[in-house]
C-alpha cells in the first residue's frame, strides 16, 4: 500500500507519518510518500495533478492546512479561507482523479456553531453561526468535510473525515503571535520563567473552557479511524454526517491551563487576566461517544502532555524558525 501524507513537516501529518514509519519497522509492506511545500505547492492545481498522477497512491492522508489562533486568523482570513479551500479542492479532487478510493481528511472543531449546547455532538454542524474570529477557516474546514461527503455519494469513494479538537505536542508552532494558546502560553511564561518577570498577561479573562488533546493521540486516533472497516464506518456515521469528533472529553478554563503550564515552566510570579482581549468562544468540549463506541479513547493526560511538550519545545528552542 502506497500512503501520501500531506502536510507531513505540521504537528499532525509528522506525528502521523512517525506511526506509519514504526508500522514499516515492524514489517508491514507500506511505502511513504510526502513532499514539502517547497516540492509541491497543494493551491497549484495542475501540480496537483501532475503529482497524483505520476504517484498514484494508494491512501491519502490530508494534514496540510493552513492554521493558527485567534491573532492570526482575525489578520489573515483571506488567505485562512482561500489557501484551505484550494488546498482540499485540489487534494480531493485529483485523489479522486488518480483513482484513490481512500482518503482520511482532518478538520477542526471549529466547525461548530458557536452557540451550540456542550459537549458539542457532530450533529451539530450547520445548525447555527460560526464563531466570528475563525469563521473563514471554519467554513473551509465544513467544506472539507462536503466535498468528502459527495465524492462518496456520487463516485463511491470512502472519503472520511476526523475533527480533532485543540492539538499540542512535539512539532507544534510556538511563535510569540501565531501559535495557539497552549504552546503560546508555554513560551511566554518559560520566558517569564527566564527573565524573572513579576507579571504574566494572558489574554481575554481566562473564563473560556478549552479541551486539549496530544498530537500521539491524534495520531492514534486518526490511523484507528482509517483502518475501520466501510460496514464499522458506515454503521456509526451517515452519508450527509460522516465525519468523527476526536477529543479528550474534559476540559479545562484558560486560567487553568494557564496555572499548569506556569507550574510545570518553573514560573512563580503573578498571572493576570486582560478583559480587554477577545475571548473566543466560552466552551468548546467535543462529544467523543461516536468514537469511543468504536472503540478508541485518548490515553494522554493534559499534565503529562504539557511536561512532554516542554521538554520538547526546551530541546528544539533553538531550531525555530521563528524566534
Amino acid at each position: 500500500m502506497k500512503y501520501y501524507v500531506a502536510g507531513h513537516r505540521g504537528m499532525v501529518g509528522g506525528a502521523i507519518l512517525r506511526r506509519l514509519q514504526a508500522r514499516q519497522e515492524a514489517g508491514e509492506d507500506i511505502t511513504l510518500v510526502t513532499r514539502t511545500s517547497s516540492e509541491l505547492d497543494l493551491t497549484d492545481q495542475s501540480a496537483v495533478r501532475d503529482f497524483f498522477q505520476q504517484e498514484k497512491p494508494d491512501v491519502v492522508i490530508l494534514a496540510a492546512a493552513k492554521v493558527g489562533g485567534i491573532l492570526a486568523n482575525n489578520t489573515y482570513p483571506a488567505q485562512f479561507i482561500y489557501e484551505n479551500l484550494m488546498i482540499e479542492c485540489n487534494v480531493i479532487h485529483q485523489a479522486y482523479a488518480a483513482g484513490v478510493t481512500r482518503l482520511l481528511q482532518l478538520g477542526s472543531s471549529c466547525i461548530y456553531p458557536k452557540a451550540v449546547p456542550q459537549p458539542m455532538r457532530e450533529d451539530a454542524l450547520l445548525t447555527g453561526t460560526l464563531e466570528p474570529t475563525n469563521e473563514p477557516y471554519a467554513i473551509a474546514k465544513i467544506a472539507g468535510i462536503k466535498l468528502c461527503e459527495s465524492y462518496n455519494r456520487q463516485y463511491g469513494t470512502d472519503y472520511r473525515s476526523v475533527m480533532p479538537t485543540n492539538l499540542y505536542g512535539p512539532g507544534d508552532n510556538f511563535h510569540p503571535e501565531n501559535s495557539h494558546v497552549l504552546p503560546a502560553l508555554i513560551r511566554r511564561f518559560h520566558e517569564a520563567a527566564q527573565d524573572g518577570r513579576e507579571e504574566v498577561v494572558i489574554w481575554g479573562s481566562g473564563k473560556p473552557m478549552r479541551e486539549f488533546l496530544h498530537v500521539d493521540d491524534m495520531a492514534e486516533a486518526s490511523l484507528f479511524v482509517l483502518d475501520l472497516d466501510k460496514a464499522t464506518y458506515d454503521a456509526n456515521t451517515d452519508p450527509m454526517l460522516s465525519h468523527i469528533n476526536v477529543g479528550s472529553g474534559t476540559d479545562v478554563t484558560i486560567l487553568e491551563l494557564a496555572q499548569k503550564v506556569a507550574a510545570v515552566t518553573g514560573y512563580t510570579g503573578q498571572i493576570t487576566t486582560d478583559p480587554s482581549k477577545p475571548d473566543g468562544t466560552m466552551r468548546k468540549l467535543m462529544d467523543v461517544g461516536r468514537l469511543r463506541d468504536m472503540g478508541w479513547q485518548a490515553k494522554i493526560g493534559l499534565d503529562e502532555g504539557i511536561t512532554g511538550t516542554f521538554q520538547w519545545f526546551l530541546e528544539n528552542k533553538d531550531s525555530f524558525r521563528a524566534k
